[in-house]
């Protein structure tokens, strides 16, 4: 009898320590499945910060290249003349001179437009002068073009290109003043211009026909674009 009570104690002693070890072997293991859940969650979070920074860092690239390209991609010209309303008007780099007029709605019943090329591409910073009937039969119209080919400072400052024709804006009367310059070089300069736009340097002016580097190095000292 008392030998079967020591045998249940006992019995019921090792069934305690082996649950205890059971218990201790999945709380072990619990808390490793939890570190490695934190872990992995962690990782995610990371890896999303660096895809959301990069994201933003993309974004703003983009937003700095449209902007570079949008300001690259208009021009600016001044619309005046016989035209309904004068004023500075934005336009596409690649725009024709007959859509400048339309924003400036259109010409008058006095506009001479015959007198303008409307399909010549528009240069940023030019002013477009419609004439009227009048001022282009009494000649007023050729003077008004040959000013604006005269590049002058405000105040009169010398920055080395006053006094000098601009060949993106000269007129032909203006374009033959020019050393070694007749009418048929006169001309090709303005057909060149419409046809392929604005000069962007001086030395572009050697791609028109009839003019080589002999012409260049006469002329070169008094124009500019």
């Amino acid at each position: 009898m008392r030998d079967n009570r020591k045998h249940t104690i006992l019995l019921r002693v090792l069934t305690g320590v082996l649950a205890g070890v059971l218990l201790s072997g999945c709380e072990s293991s619990q808390q490793d499945s939890l570190k490695e859940a934190a872990l992995e969650t962690e990782g995610v979070s990371e890896e999303k910060a660096e895809e959301k920074d990069g994201d933003t860092v993309d974004k703003q690239d983009e937003k700095e290249e449209k902007s570079a390209g949008q300001e690259e991609d208009t021009a600016f010209v001044y619309v005046c003349g016989a035209v309904i309303s004068p004023g500075v008007y934005e336009l596409d780099s690649s725009a024709r001179i007959y859509e400048a007029i339309a924003c400036a709605g259109g010409v008058t019943e006095e506009a001479a437009q015959e007198a303008l090329n409307q399909a010549r591409k528009v240069v940023d910073g030019e002013r477009i002068y419609v004439p009227t009937k009048e001022e282009l039969a009494d000649g007023t119209f050729e003077d008004i073009v040959a000013a604006d080919g005269v590049v002058e400072e405000p105040g009169g400052s010398d920055n080395g290109v006053q006094g000098k024709i601009n060949i993106n804006t000269a007129g032909l009367e203006e374009l033959k003043t020019l050393s070694g310059i007749g009418d048929a070089k006169a001309q090709s300069i303005i057909r060149y211009r419409e046809e392929n736009g604005a000069f962007q340097n001086i030395e572009d002016v050697m791609e028109v026909e009839g003019i080589k580097e002999g012409v260049f190095n006469k002329i070169k000292d008094e124009i500019t674009v």
